[in-house]
């Protein structure tokens, strides 16, 4: 497709300064955070700002057969942003107003731009509060959380994106405009088409305004840092908790690797000597009494030390280096492949040691971070990508962990989402009918495959 028809068919609706056409501004748009993910080069970026622009540009897709790649602030990791050969950038970060914030309801209301940390703090000063917290959460958009089906550190207690997405309007791919869900705290009218689209990655629709479940404000959390002598020590701890009934809002996990990649980065002078360290954290109103209950189960399943926080500036310190843990991990190296691999929590310490077989084996370093409370780590294989043979080496040895996670029960993405890094493991982890299914739901919602073509299958 000539950029000529395209470009000024866009323009046709569209502020000139909404649509760039400048290869080397174009290039910057192409792909996400993710190793190992071919991206192509897109004809053109359209940065729309209202819901008329968007149904637009899918109309002038649809009419030119030019397919569309959705794009939030592209912190994914999994290739699912990744632009094609002559597609459409669609870059929905400037679609970024906090529409409604309703206490009664307990609701917000926003566009897909909204950074995920904005909204937080916004509802905060409401006495709300928006659980979802990916780690990248300062600049991760609600419509890529949404597209990716996202968690984040306090999943353990209050759930994933999934669960605070009421409704959503929609632009489809041939420009109607489609509102799910609801704004009530109850509803069951028809398929649950609102699941559906979130984490479908951009590949059954435009996700242009969302309205999004609300809690109320919880105390401030407390965090206990403790340390153990075995990674199989330490997810003892997680088994213990879990089935003593605690409900930690945090609990999680960073391997020795990890923690002596924090402290290179940031001085922090987390406990290197330590093979396991565990991050809990209690937001109840008793936060020291939970704690000091779960610090005896972690004792009693070998922790060396426990130490628990005496104050939030504390807390924040831990759980700081706790988000900073992925960042550290890209230095050692210089490239990353962040695997997100979900297996249930009686099998996580069968996949550190696991991980640690396959780092040994493939002469490499990976570092471990996990969600420990809901089973989802994140195996981060540390490589020098301009080595050929590491990078053989590394690649192999994150879809051995993508094996094994299936091995033990698991997911091969637990809140990454599936893009192009995990096509062929989708297909191993859902089987030949559910593939076809899949394929069938594309088909209904996009039947000239124009939306994210190549990502998922």
């Amino acid at each position: 497709m000539a950029a000529g028809p395209l470009v000024g068919g866009l323009l046709d609706g569209l502020p000139p300064e909404a649509v760039l056409t400048d290869p080397d501004v174009t290039a910057s748009y192409a792909n996400d955070m993710a190793s190992f993910c071919p991206a192509g080069a897109p004809a053109v970026v359209v940065l729309p700002r209202t819901v008329e622009q968007v149904q637009h540009v899918m109309r002038t897709a649809t009419a030119l057969r030019v397919p569309v790649v959705p794009q939030g602030a592209r912190t994914g990791l999994s290739g699912a942003a990744n632009a094609t050969d002559g597609c459409i950038v669609l870059s929905l970060t400037r679609m970024d107003a906090i529409l409604e914030i309703n206490p009664v309801d307990r609701v917000a209301v926003v566009e897909p731009g909204v950074v995920n940390a904005t909204l937080s703090r916004a509802v905060g000063e409401h006495g709300l509060y928006y659980p979802p917290d990916p780690s990248s959460w300062e600049t991760c958009t609600i419509g890529g959380n949404i597209g990716t089906a996202s968690g984040g550190l306090c999943c353990v207690k209050y759930g994933v994106t999934a669960e605070y997405v009421l409704g959503l309007d929609v632009v489809l791919a041939d420009g109607r405009l489609m509102s799910t869900g609801r704004r009530t705290a109850k509803g069951v009218a028809g398929y649950d088409l609102t699941r559906l689209f979130v984490g479908s990655e951009g590949s059954l629709g435009v996700v242009v305004r969302a309205t999004l479940a609300l809690r109320p404000k919880p105390p401030e959390q407390l965090v206990l840092a403790a340390e153990f002598a075995s990674g199989a020590a330490a997810c003892d701890a997680v088994c213990r908790i879990m089935a003593g009934g605690h409900v930690p809002s945090l609990l999680e996990l960073m391997d020795r690797t990890t923690v002596k990649a924090v402290n290179e980065m940031t001085r922090m002078g987390l406990p290197e000597s330590t093979e396991a360290l565990l991050l809990a954290a209690f937001d109840t109103t008793d936060p020291a009494a939970d704690l000091t209950a779960l610090g005896a189960l972690c004792e009693a399943a070998g922790a060396t030390q426990v130490v628990p926080a005496e104050d939030a500036a504390e807390s924040e310190l831990l759980l700081q280096a706790r988000r900073l843990a992925l960042v550290a991990l890209e230095a050692v190296k210089g490239t990353t492949m962040i695997d997100d691999v979900c297996v249930p929590r009686s099998r996580l310490g069968e996949l550190i040691d696991g991980v640690e077989r396959i780092a040994e084996k493939h002469r490499l370093t990976i570092g471990v971070v996990a969600h420990a409370g809901d089973g989802n780590t994140h195996p981060t294989v540390c490589f020098d990508a301009q080595d050929p043979d590491e990078s053989r080496r590394a690649r192999e040895s994150f879809d051995e962990i993508m094996a094994l996670g299936l091995e033990l029960g698991g997911t091969i993405t637990g809140e990454h989402g599936v893009g192009v890094l995990k096509k062929e493991w989708l297909a191993r982890e859902i089987g030949p009918v559910g593939m076809e299914m899949q394929r069938a739901v594309k088909q209904v919602f996009d039947p000239l495959n124009l939306l994210n073509p190549g990502k998922l299958f």
